[in-house]
């Protein structure tokens, strides 16, 4: 059983705002009559909807691993910018909507779904899911800092950050990094070529507003490369070229959860 605003929204006919208004409307019948609630439940497989003289079917709930690249952002559209649903195939971006954001220098792990009780049992803040993001940054990361960061800081919001989990991969000349990758953020003017870098991964169990970024910023360190792999106990594939997507299998919906 499922309500009829819900069943509008997952068969792509309008968001649940927008199909309550038809349904009050009586622009929708359910098995030959106008339904006005929308709030009634119907059975998806036997119960007739029709809106404008066709026939509705329920979208099959899905769920995507995307490898998204730097560059675009995590909106539906926009004039400027790529977007991460110019990606998807026409067919498949249907009633899809992505689970959380990343911001448009960030790369790496992004889900979509149409599934509203999936984002939230990832998404909403009580559930503190972790996630996992590789960094680069200038800076040095001493014992103290790290501490710091473990511990919970001030990023300017009312309240700490929970505590973090930091391991640090190594620190590098940024001349270094610029002999081993070809990244075109590596040969902006302003990054001298003998800065320290420290490359590490840290691993948050909420989703403030370029957390990651506002981390390491309260320690002297400034983010120059960031890649989600991880949410809960799912890796991205690496094999997942990036700018593509795939369906996840059931066992890696467990793996989000453990």
């Amino acid at each position: 059983m499922i309500r009829l605003d819900k069943f509008l929204a997952q068969a792509d006919v309008a968001g649940r705002k927008k199909a309550r208004i038809l349904i009050a409307n009586g622009e929708i019948k359910v098995n030959g009559e106008v339904q006005l609630d929308p709030a009634a439940e119907i059975e998806e497989e036997k119960d007739l909807v029709v809106y404008q003289g066709r026939q509705l079917a329920s979208a099959k709930t899905v769920h995507y691993m995307f490898h998204k690249p730097s560059g675009c952002i995590t909106a539906k559209s926009d004039l400027q910018h790529k977007t991460v649903f110019e990606y998807f195939k026409e067919e498949d971006r249907c009633g899809v909507f992505p689970v959380g954001r990343l911001d448009k220098d960030t790369e790496g792990l992004l889900l979509f779904t149409n599934d509203g009780k999936f984002e939230h049992a990832l998404m909403h803040p009580t559930k503190h899911v972790d996630k996992t993001y590789y960094f680069w940054a200038l800076g040095c990361i001493d014992e103290e800092k790290h501490k710091i960061i473990e511990s919970g800081v001030d990023i300017g919001d009312e309240t700490l950050t929970l505590p973090a989990k930091l391991k640090i991969e190594g620190s590098y000349l940024l001349t270094d990094l610029k002999q081993q990758y070809s990244y075109d953020f590596l040969k902006r003017e302003q990054f001298k070529k003998d800065q320290m870098v420290t490359c590490g991964y840290l691993t948050i169990s909420e989703g403030r507003k370029h957390q990651v970024k506002r981390m390491l910023k309260s320690i002297g360190c400034f983010v120059i490369y960031l890649k989600r792999i991880q949410i809960g106990g799912l890796k991205l594939d690496e094999t997942l070229p990036v700018g593509e997507y795939r369906a996840l299998s059931e066992e890696e919906i467990k793996q989000l959860f453990e």
